[in-house]
């Protein structure tokens, strides 16, 4: 069973890597939810046109758009 190191390190089982594809120097992502961590190895080129769709809006300035997200991210 693998365990955590004292500097919090974790070693995967090279038989999970081996399903998900992840090898020495992927990338990868973490989260928490609900009590559980969850590994996601990143794919390069993944996110590539996500975006296309999205029409910007000229009249709003860089400046405008982040005070607007930071407002809507305050508790």
């Amino acid at each position: 069973m693998p365990r955590v190191s004292a500097k919090r390190q974790i070693t995967l089982p090279v038989e999970q890597c081996r399903e998900v594809g992840i090898g020495p120097g992927d990338e990868y992502r973490s989260y928490v939810a609900d009590g559980h961590i969850t590994i996601v190895r990143m794919t390069p080129g993944a996110a590539k046109g996500f975006l296309r769709d999205v029409v910007a809006d000229p009249a709003v300035s860089d400046e405008e758009s982040l005070e607007d997200a930071l407002d809507r991210s305050a508790p």
